[in-house]
């Protein structure tokens, strides 16, 4: 049965198209599935059984679960441990934000990476010291992956000092025409801990208050015990004695 084969689903593309040509109002445009392209490049198989899925890596010998033949294998890139490593050494780096669009998906075509970090169009991010490290690794003979990230790392440290000059240079300035900027990111973070350690505070103190309540409530008193009528106790013990 699997070794059959299934000629219904590679009919799907052709049944589709004659649907497309043969309308019955021929004026009015039609919108192609999504999906029409995609099966006219990738068309269905004709035969049941699976097939074994591309090796991007050498299979590991050890392996006994037959189910995992069928797994998609994951794919491992160079630029991935270099990502890794810089982003694992300057974490705030990922808050910074990002622009993600590209004008014709071939921005990185574009970038000279041999002219330094900065790149036309391109922001100054992690991406730029993976690229150019990569980019140094492969074009200076004799260098590390460690020598280059080295390199590349105090590069990066210097522009980021730079932007940071210019941009309180050019508030100051800003400032001494009149311009007003509000609180910094830093200084709203610090008011809104402040806020809530003062909330802390109150409630902490309340706390403190009902747990000492508590335990004078827990103490019975030791004074002089008296019956109902008024009696001492104890007077009535030693005269008794007597």
């Amino acid at each position: 049965m699997g070794g059959q084969r299934q000629i219904l689903p590679g009919k799907v593309y052709q049944t589709a198209t004659k649907l497309l040509n043969h309308r019955i109002f021929p004026d009015v445009k039609v919108q192609k599935p999504i999906w029409y392209e995609v099966i006219q490049s990738i068309p269905p198989s004709e035969i049941l059984t699976r097939p074994l899925p591309p090796q991007h890596t050498k299979p590991n010998p050890r392996a006994r679960r037959a189910s995992r033949l069928f797994q998609p294998q994951k794919l491992v890139y160079e630029e991935d441990g270099l990502r890794r490593t810089f982003y694992k050494d300057h974490p705030w780096e990922l808050a910074r934000p990002r622009m993600i669009i590209e004008m014709d998906g071939k921005d990185a075509q574009r970038y000279d990476w041999s002219k330094g970090l900065i790149q036309p169009g391109m922001p100054l991010c992690g991406e730029s010291v993976v690229q150019r490290q990569m980019w140094m690794m492969y074009n200076i003979p004799g260098i590390t992956k460690d020598e280059a990230y080295d390199t590349v790392r105090r590069e990066f440290y210097a522009l980021r000092q730079q932007e940071e000059v210019e941009r309180r240079i050019a508030k100051e300035e800003a400032q001494m025409v009149g311009a007003y900027f509000g609180k910094s990111f830093l200084q709203v973070g610090m008011q809104l801990e402040d806020q809530q350690f003062e909330k802390w505070k109150k409630w902490a103190g309340k706390e403190i208050s009902n747990i000492q309540t508590e335990r004078s409530e827990a103490y019975t008193s030791f004074g002089v015990d008296e019956d109902s009528d008024g009696i001492d106790v104890d007077d009535e013990l030693e005269e008794e004695a007597t």
